[in-house]
């Protein structure tokens, strides 16, 4: 290790990388928030480098696509998948045979580093940097254990907070870098697991600008086929419930059509049945007929995007998401979007309140929906391309996969 904590290649001979992910390969946690970093890493590896991705499917099809895994391989990645087991002796026993095979890997392959995203990886990664000594990075590094709890998901006495959470303190000790999503993250290490570390970067969800612009924005034949012509549109790509606000957001888009009336509409990209979506809007009094719901493949994103005026970002502001980094936030401000969010969600609550670029909810209220209604509506009525030249600048300072560059040159110089 250097003196910044780094890996150096002088001190460290490094050529190949296992990346560790608690994720399945079709994830926007995959294909938005891992693949675009790996390979800004493989940039900074020797040139003959592999790294191994490793990834959990939850469908066995997944696991089958040769198409992708030549397509990685090209790129000196290779595609290493496994079957996702929930909690349990089957996952324990699960974890057991692969850690085996990885950990063979890691000698076989001449593997180096483990570096992890997110701390349920980073338990694996712990275990494999333990048993063969390799060097450990924790990436997108934010409380996991807690936020559970918090949602409502796991017990606080429950066997899967207790081990995880543990596992989190030891991770933490154990990593020769941690790149958290907020530079708060690191009070909060020092707090709960009792480390503190000079080897800290921070690296939020960052966007690629070359995807999401201007060209993207109300494209003629998709605002036809959805019939938003002269609408007031709000967008959300995500889901309801867990980590995200559920009867809340249909309450807020209540209060949007009851302000606007019939010019507002709204554009849920969601994998949600339509009956559920149907349940939502009746619980909360809002017309079903003004939502538009689409799944559309990730390349297809930032076209449904740009057919919104604002959007939303309805992270429940538990207080581990202080900690956390939306990754639609960013695509959203490239977009030059607007964005209503709660308060207290990573650093982007504060950024939009600051810079007057969208609606920070002091609640959950009809008041406090009200104010960020009117606040939205003040936003859309600004002439547009000076409103979308604003906001755009937003995810260049905060969401610049240039951010991401130096963080990943700096853990691997």
């Amino acid at each position: 290790m250097n003196e910044t904590g780094s890996i150096n290649q002088k001190e460290c001979y490094m050529k190949n990388v296992l990346a560790l992910t608690y994720w399945s390969y079709p994830d926007a946690l995959v294909q938005t928030y891992t693949l675009p970093y790996v390979r800004i890493i493989k940039k900074n590896l020797p040139p003959d480098s592999i790294i191994y991705l490793v990834t959990l499917e939850k469908n066995k099809n997944s696991i089958v696509s040769a198409e992708v895994g030549e397509s990685l391989k090209s790129e000196g990645i290779v595609w290493k998948p496994f079957i996702y087991r929930p909690f349990g002796m089957r996952a324990f026993i699960n974890w057991l045979i692969v850690g085996a095979q990885l950990s063979y890997w890691i000698v076989a392959k001449k593997i180096s580093v483990i570096h992890c995203w997110g701390t349920p990886a980073g338990a694996i990664g712990f275990v494999l940097s333990t048993l063969t000594q390799k060097k450990l990075i924790i990436d997108s590094y934010e409380p996991h254990a807690e936020a559970m709890v918090e949602n409502g998901t796991w017990n606080k006495n429950g066997l899967a907070f207790k081990l995880l959470f543990w596992l989190e303190k030891k991770q933490s000790k154990r990593a020769d870098v941690i790149i958290a999503a907020t530079a708060g993250m690191q009070a909060y290490a020092k707090e709960k697991y009792g480390v503190t570390k000079t080897n800290f970067l921070v690296k939020p969800a960052c966007v690629d600008l070359e995807l999401f612009t201007l060209k993207n924005l109300k494209k003629k034949e998709l605002v036809e086929k959805f019939q938003f012509q002269n609408k007031i549109v709000c967008v959300y790509a995500g889901k309801f419930g867990g980590i995200y606000l559920d009867h809340e957001i249909f309450d807020f888009l209540k209060i949007c059509h009851r302000f606007w009336g019939d010019a507002f509409r709204v554009m849920l990209l969601t994998n949600h049945p339509p009956q559920e979506i149907k349940d939502y809007c009746e619980k909360s009094g809002l017309p079903v007929e003004i939502i538009q719901t689409a799944f559309v493949p990730h390349q297809s994103i930032p076209d449904y995007l740009g057919l919104g005026d604002f959007a939303i970002t309805p992270v429940k502001p538990v207080p581990t998401k202080k900690y956390c980094t939306p990754i639609k936030d960013g695509e959203y401000w490239a977009l030059g979007l607007p964005v209503v969010i709660p308060k207290n969600i990573s650093d982007d609550s504060s950024i939009i309140e600051q810079n007057s670029i969208g609606a920070v909810l002091s609640g959950f209220d009809e008041v406090s929906y009200r104010e960020a209604v009117v606040k939205i509506d003040a936003l859309i009525k600004r002439h547009h391309q000076k409103r979308f030249e604003e906001i755009r600048q937003i995810a260049i300072r905060y969401r610049s996969f240039e951010i991401a560059e130096n963080v990943y040159r700096s853990a691997y110089p």
